[in-house]
């Protein structure tokens, strides 16, 4: 996820009004989050039953922001999941088109859409946890003011495995530190955000907890190498770079 802003007298004469509006919380959370590209490489932990940690190591990239962004996260370890990568492409108006690459078979596969919710190559990401959603794709309702967040709900306008999600947003710098997302079952997931650190004026966790209530298994992702705005070609979000590894 993308936080860019620098905070301006304007926009703090314009927080009693945000408070009174979900909408207009949640632009501004955009607004801030917002770059022209971001590349960072992560560690991941995966946490399953009886507390075995499985590690493993991705490169991901991102070029455009939000709604009309393409991305290629890419796994770099352990031996045996290298090599295996995804690229999506976000829309406004629709799900994502999602590729993954498995050098393994020498092919590519394409996402079919009911399959959005199962887990990514053994992390608890969902596929669909993987795309970025412009605010313009939600409802949302301002549930109470907790002092220092405000609590919101959510509720997507196009198709998602997800009904509802709760949300907490830091009045002071407008991050998103807690998520909870539902199904038609009930609780699904909750993602926590940690470590924020301002970096080319995007406030940004250096730590995402995911956890899988269904499964009692949980991801720990870690940042480091994290760069905003750097220069990308759109050549380098397509099916063909998918297979070279680029």
């Amino acid at each position: 996820m993308n936080r860019r802003a620098v905070i301006t007298g304007l926009a703090l004469l314009a927080v009693p009004c945000l408070a009174q509006d979900p909408r207009q919380i949640m632009e501004e959370v955009q607004r801030r989050q917002r770059s022209d590209s971001q590349h960072y490489e992560g560690t991941l932990e995966v946490i399953g039953g009886g507390n075995r940690i499985a590690t493993k190591r991705w490169m991901y990239d991102r070029l455009g922001s939000f709604g009309a962004s393409k991305a290629i996260l890419r796994f770099v370890a352990p031996p045996e999941v290298k090599g295996v990568g995804l690229l999506i492409v976000n829309h406004a108006d629709k799900a994502s088109d999602q590729w993954m690459w498995r050098p393994n078979i020498g092919r590519e596969q394409r996402i079919a859409f009911q399959d959005r919710s199962t887990r990514f190559f053994g992390t608890d990401f969902s596929f669909e946890d993987l795309e970025e959603r412009d605010v313009a794709q939600y409802d949302f309702k301002l549930l109470s003011d907790e002092g220092a967040a405000w609590k919101l709900e959510s509720t997507p306008r196009k198709s998602s495995q997800y009904t509802h999600s709760y949300l907490w947003v830091k009045k002071d710098n407008y991050t998103v530190t807690r998520l909870e997302l539902f199904t038609k079952k009930g609780l699904m997931r909750t993602i926590d955000y940690r470590d924020f650190e301002l970096n080319k004026g995007v406030w940004t966790a250096r730590t995402t907890e995911i956890n899988d209530v269904t499964r009692n298994s949980r991801t720990i992702l870690k940042f480091d190498k994290l760069e905003y705005n750097s220069p990308m070609k759109d050549a380098d979000f397509t099916i063909d770079a998918l297979r070279r590894g680029v």
